[in-house]
């Protein structure tokens, strides 16, 4: 981490401005070299420089501001350069291509946060809120991931590996030390109760974790029924958008169609399928195929009728192939001449898609049976993030199997290789030991610039 980076960090496209931002030991003498200006080099950090950007012609390019930070005290611990410019895709190409040839190499995605965490600035955590901020769809997922970048999951995973050290530290003072009287002797019937309490925490975090991930990325939720029902009609209205294409043409969606609301603060990834029938058209077909492939990995179906038509086999055969899963059954077209059998169905909702109220009835089923909205108290322990649960189950069955050794009397020394697994199972939550292919990875997945 020598260089110097650069790179563009806005998003891509025209704007009223556009940032370009450098980090790294010459960030400065870099900027100074295409600005026209106040001589970067002499001025105070954090602080705010009007000018022009210049070629090597010395041909203006753009007049911009330029913030200078030193280090340390800045995001990466570098000394970094932030160009506000104009937000024209050429002008903003053109002043990262002059820092490029000036010195600095173009930044890989995430470099800045990665950065960040390789000087100590933030830890894992903390960087990987950074890109959950970014992606945040509702203020519960925005309130996850503040509390990720200010370190609250931070705390309270060196909270737990506290815990288990002090364990460790007594047990290896009791091995190597057996002549240390002032030290009190470690037993299984003291580390029971302690790792029991440890167990039933990060149970409580794992239990939450369903729902968290759930408040972070959202229901995948799928729109079922024979063709003609509706389904698409009932896509578009809680969209509050003509996304897929309505007709009264059996057939007519012949792939799946997908979008994304926020009904309450849970988030659907709504995905409206194909028409369940038996069908000799090609295309069709596959997208039937299609629909039964998506059935399967639904979170939530909602399972659509039609109130003018009987129910046919087909229809019976969806009720039953849906029994066990999360499903909310809705009889559309309610403003025609009922021909349906309501008595096949326990519980459903009447609507019309053409009617506002009904489709709020649909939301307000939605809130009901998912639960989520009800959540206004969240804290650190609820953890979204997939490798965190992971780290975490893990240390729990090195904790599981350090408390059933206890349990029958093994020796000391077996028990802290277990309590040792574990802790060094919550460090990797943090970034300790982690890698450098696993930074990699996690930071790949950030935007470049960021």
């Amino acid at each position: 981490m020598l260089d110097t980076i650069a790179a563009i960090s806005t998003a891509f496209g025209k704007g009223a401005l556009s940032i370009v931002r450098m980090s790294g030991s010459e960030a400065i003498e870099i900027a100074n070299k295409v600005f026209r200006g106040k001589n970067l080099k002499k001025v105070k950090s954090h602080t705010v420089h009007y000018g022009h950007i210049i070629n090597e012609n010395k041909e203006i390019i753009d007049e911009v501001l330029v913030t200078v930070f030193k280090a340390p005290k800045t995001f990466t611990r570098e000394d970094v350069v932030e160009i506000s410019c104009h937000g024209g895709i050429f002008v903003t190409n053109k002043i990262l291509e002059l820092l490029l040839s000036s010195g600095a190499r173009l930044a890989e995605p995430g470099e800045f946060t990665k950065r960040a965490f390789m000087n100590g600035r933030i830890d894992l955590t903390q960087a990987e809120a950074v890109s959950d901020l970014i992606e945040a769809r509702t203020q519960s997922s925005l309130k996850m991931a503040n509390m990720g970048l200010r370190g609250d999951i931070r705390k309270l995973i060196e909270s737990f590996r506290s815990d288990i050290l002090t364990c460790i530290a007594r047990i290896e003072v009791n091995i190597d030390y057996p002549e240390y009287e002032d030290e009190e002797e470690i037993t299984t019937g003291l580390l029971i109760p302690i790792i029991t309490k440890l167990l039933k925490s990060i149970d409580e975090i794992i239990e939450k974790s369903e729902t968290s991930q759930i408040i972070k990325e959202g229901i995948d939720t799928a729109i079922i029924g024979k063709p003609n029902v509706g389904k698409s009609s009932l896509l578009n209205s809680l969209l509050r958008q003509n996304k897929a294409i309505v007709t009264n043409i059996a057939g007519t969606t012949r792939d799946v169609v997908e979008g994304v609301v926020n009904v309450g603060g849970v988030i659907l990834n709504l995905i409206d399928t194909a028409g369940i029938r038996e069908t000799k058209d090609v295309v069709e077909r596959i997208g039937v195929e299609k629909t039964k492939e998506v059935l399967k990995d639904a979170q939530l179906v909602i399972l659509v009728f039609d109130y003018s038509s009987e129910l046919e086999p087909q229809d019976l055969e969806l009720l039953e192939s849906t029994k066990d899963k999360t499903r909310i059954i809705v009889i559309n077209k309610s403003d025609l001449n009922k021909k349906i059998d309501l008595s096949v169905f326990d519980d459903y909702i009447l609507i019309s898609t053409f009617n506002h109220e009904d489709i709020e009835k649909v939301e307000n089923k939605i809130k009901e049976i998912t639960n989520i909205s009800d959540i206004t108290e969240i804290d650190s322990t609820y953890i979204g993030n997939a490798r965190h649960i992971a780290k975490l189950k893990e240390a729990k069955r090195h904790l599981e199997s350090g408390l059933s050794s206890a349990e029958v009397g093994e020796v000391i020394d077996m028990i802290n290789i277990d309590l040792t697994l574990a802790w060094q199972a919550l460090g990797e939550i943090i970034g300790e030991n982690n890698p450098e292919a696993l930074l990699d990875e996690l930071f790949s997945k950030f935007c470049l610039g960021k």
